[in-house]
C-alpha cells in the first residue's frame, strides 16, 4: 500500500465542478497521485462556513489523512476570516461523530436545512 500524502491541494471550486455550491474543495492524494480523501467548505456568513463532503477511502480510515484534510480546511477557513465552522453528519455515523468530537467540535442544535431532520447531528468549532 502506498502511504497517504501528508498534505492537501486545492482551491476555489469552479462552477463547472459537481461541488459548485462550495467555496473551497480540497483533495488529498497518495504518493501515486490517487485521490484518497476530500473535504469542502461552503460559506454561511461573513465569519462562518460549513464543512461539507468529508470523505476518506475505507482503506485509509484511521491513518490520519482525515485529520490532515480537516486541518487544511480549518486553515483555508482562517485565511478567509471564517472563525466558526459548522458541519452535519448522520445519526447513524458514530465514527464520524467521535472523530469530530475528538478534534474539538461540539454538538450544536440543528442548523439551516438540517433543522427538523431526525437523521442529522450538527457540530461546531471556533477556530
Amino acid at each position: 500500500m502506498t502511504p497517504p500524502a501528508r498534505s492537501c491541494a486545492g482551491g476555489s471550486a469552479p462552477s463547472s465542478t459537481p461541488a459548485a455550491d462550495t467555496d473551497v474543495f480540497l483533495v488529498a492524494v497518495d504518493a501515486a497521485g490517487e485521490a484518497v480523501a476530500c473535504g469542502a467548505l461552503r460559506r454561511l456568513s461573513a465569519d462562518s462556513a460549513e464543512i461539507k463532503r468529508m470523505y476518506v477511502v475505507p482503506r485509509l480510515r484511521g491513518s490520519g489523512v482525515a485529520v490532515d484534510v480537516l486541518r487544511a480546511l480549518e486553515s483555508a477557513a482562517a485565511k478567509r476570516d471564517w472563525r466558526t465552522l459548522r458541519l452535519e453528519t448522520g445519526t447513524e455515523q458514530p465514527d464520524a461523530q467521535r472523530f469530530y468530537r475528538r478534534e474539538g467540535y461540539r454538538e450544536i442544535p440543528l442548523f439551516g436545512s438540517y433543522v427538523g431532520s431526525s437523521l442529522s447531528v450538527c457540530f461546531e468549532r471556533s477556530i
